[in-house]
């Protein structure tokens, strides 16, 4: 079983939620790891390799994106090509323990252009953010930035080089 779902059910005037289970076979699986893989692969050329019609190729990626599996189609672009010469993780953290100010920094942090990621942490650190930058000056400006936003720790790190990069989850065997 890959996902579950929430269902809800109306009994004797009750609304009660259960967990509706939703299996993916073998064929969604390979349609996710294809499109995963190349999105920009048609509904022709995917109906060959899973055997199906186009049409009903069709029909399956729909349902998966109506379902959550599929969040988006993008392209991935080259942060050097672009003059995107610093790629930066940057741990914070913050003295905030209301939910409403936790709520306003993460929406800030959401919005923050350089902001590639964001993850909320265990541990030492409360964030851990993926920051593009193009150069020191555009670093420095990004840190101001977050200590304008009460952030009491700030620990950043610069890639040196990439080592892998790839958004492929390992969900074929």
């Amino acid at each position: 079983m890959i996902g579950k779902g929430f269902g809800i059910i109306e009994k004797g005037g009750w609304t009660v939620e259960s967990i509706v289970s939703k299996v993916l076979d073998h064929l969604d699986i390979k349609i996710l790891d294809l499109l995963q893989k190349d999105a920009r692969i048609s509904n022709l050329e995917l109906s060959k390799r899973v055997n199906l019609s186009a049409p009903a190729v069709h029909a399956r990626i729909k349902r998966l994106e109506a379902e959550g599996y599929i969040q988006e189609h993008v392209a991935i672009l080259s942060h050097e090509k672009l003059g995107f010469d610093l790629l930066c993780f940057v741990f914070m953290s913050t003295n905030m323990h209301q939910a409403e100010k936790l709520e306003s920094l993460e929406k800030t942090l959401k919005s923050m252009k350089e902001v590639l990621e964001c993850h909320c942490l265990t541990g030492e650190y409360d964030y851990l953010l993926k920051v593009a930058c193009k150069d020191r000056k555009g670093l420095e400006m990004f840190i101001r930035k977050l200590n304008e936003l009460g952030i009491t720790k700030i620990q950043t790190s610069l890639a040196l080089r990439e080592i892998k990069d790839s958004t492929v989850l390992p969900i074929q065997d």
